[in-house]
């Protein structure tokens, strides 16, 4: 491991975390590309900012990529230029200041005569000290992403044929990683060890498709076959599939943030559905805060709607949609400074004065992380003339940083890791806050006290693959 100087003089050569993105893959069909395009639309939820296919027509490997949205990037005449039945695509989460084309994924290299193509969801926890070794044995880097560390193995161990050069590689990175990766002729979906992010197999006429959420393979008609296991190197060719398992089994490490916020309700993942998931811990809010006396109950839409109509469930209290959203205005409004973040609030969400007006409101999020856009929302309401606002968390206090690819990286990004909920409470300007507790958010997973599959990091500080360094923002920060 590299000593603390050394970290510190990697200050230039910090590579931005993977956060969470959508990878998708498929092999043996003549439509690949416009199968891909169509997977990539179905994941765009987990990332708006850039979006990319490459495909391959056995001979070679042809690419394509782009910030934006999926549909704004592609269009009908560069799907028909992306010729193959073998295919890789990605969509990228969205943050200020990462907007770098350089960035965008797939990753495409020719390397020895052969072409590489690499997607990749998650995040690398020892890629500052792994690309410090690199450059000084050479390598030159295009990106400010962890991905590139990956290529840059895999480059080195070429010569021992794909499969171990897989093997040596993986075995080098630690953190979180689901991988979609072709060559000319494969299709490689890997995940790491303990499993953090989702990824799962489907099949289609005969050909074969990755992707990070079973939603994709609804839109496109695919069957869902299993999930790729936690530490599988899943290979797909004309031979059929075939599976290596080369590292030692690890305690799973499920992202249980993918179940309360990431994933699509339609999706299932880790073996359950999200829809489902969302909505029992409405049922158990409701149980462990019986005393909330309210006279409608309304999510801040979308990601509270599911958890909210577990609520009003179990509570018997009546469920309105008291905000109306408009779906007309995307996440690339927003702008970086404070006050046009809440000017964005207000155009995306409006209140229903006439509904709100005089009641008592028990309003369900799914999540609190630094609470500045909370905030401004409750202050709306209260200007919409609501007697009570009454909060309800379906998740526990986020406390501690996540370095496996979720954007909140530092203490100083989570409003709970430095205030007590009286405290986050009277900031918001709430009458009443109230987090499910971790025991229930266990409960929901239908998990069972300390045996359970799940990440619990952020929550309480329990990492089961440590930050190799420092844990710090500059770490994972694009230069």
């Amino acid at each position: 491991m590299l000593q603390e100087s050394k970290l510190e003089a990697l200050a230039p050569y910090r590579p931005r975390k993977g956060e969470e993105c959508g990878i998708f893959g498929v092999f043996g069909h003549p439509d690949a590309a416009k199968l891909t395009y169509f997977g990539l639309y179905a994941l765009q939820h987990r990332g708006q900012e850039s979006a990319g296919i490459a495909v391959s027509d056995r001979s070679q490997l042809r690419h394509y990529k782009h910030m934006g949205l999926v549909p704004d990037i592609f269009k009908e005449e560069t799907l028909q230029a992306l010729r193959g039945d073998l295919s890789i695509g990605h969509v990228r989460y969205s943050t200020t200041g990462s907007s770098l084309l350089c960035n965008a994924q797939p990753f495409v290299v020719s390397h020895g005569g052969d072409y590489y193509g690499i997607a990749h969801n998650g995040n690398l926890v020892n890629a500052v000290p792994l690309r410090y070794e690199l450059e000084a044995q050479g390598a030159i880097f295009q990106s400010t992403m962890d991905t590139e560390v990956i290529m840059h193995l895999l480059a080195r161990n070429a010569g021992c044929g794909i499969e171990e050069a897989l093997v040596r590689s993986l075995g080098r990175i630690k953190g979180a990683y689901s991988l979609v990766m072709c060559t000319k002729d494969k299709l490689i979906g890997i995940r790491d060890p303990r499993g953090f992010r989702p990824l799962c197999l489907g099949q289609l006429n005969g050909g074969y498709v990755l992707s990070s959420e079973t939603c994709a393979f609804d839109l496109i008609e695919a069957d869902y076959i299993r999930d790729v296991e936690p530490g599988e190197i899943l290979i797909i060719d004309e031979h059929g599939l075939r599976s290596l398992h080369p590292f030692p089994p690890a305690k799973p490490a499920y992202c249980i943030f993918e179940f309360i916020y990431f994933a699509r309700p339609d999706s299932n993942i880790f073996g359950q559905n999200v829809y489902l998931f969302r909505k029992r811990l409405g049922h158990l809010l409701a149980r462990e805060h019986a005393s909330i006396k309210a006279d409608l109950v309304m999510p801040f839409p979308d990601s509270g709607n599911y958890a909210a109509l577990g609520f009003a469930e179990a509570s018997q209290i009546p469920m309105e949609m008291g905000v109306i959203r408009n779906h007309y205005v995307g996440r690339t409004f927003i702008q970086p400074s404070q006050a046009m973040r809440d000017f964005g609030v207000r155009v995306k969400l409006n209140p229903v004065r006439e509904l709100l007006q005089g009641k008592r409101i028990a309003l369900v999020e799914d999540s609190i992380i630094r609470g500045t856009t909370t905030r401004t929302r409750i202050n709306a309401l209260r200007q919409s003339g609501a007697k009570e606002l009454h909060m309800l968390v379906s998740c526990p206090p986020h406390r501690f940083p996540c370095p496996y690819g979720i954007d909140f990286s530092t203490k100083g990004e989570l409003i709970a890791a430095s205030h007590s909920v009286e405290e986050i409470r009277k900031f918001i300007g709430l009458d009443s806050l109230n987090y499910l507790s971790l025991d229930g958010l266990l409960e929901g997973a239908r998990c069972s006290g300390g045996d359970h599959p799940y990440c619990l990091a952020c929550f309480n500080g329990e990492y089961s693959v440590p930050q190799e360094g420092q844990m710090r923002k500059d770490c994972f920060e694009a230069f």
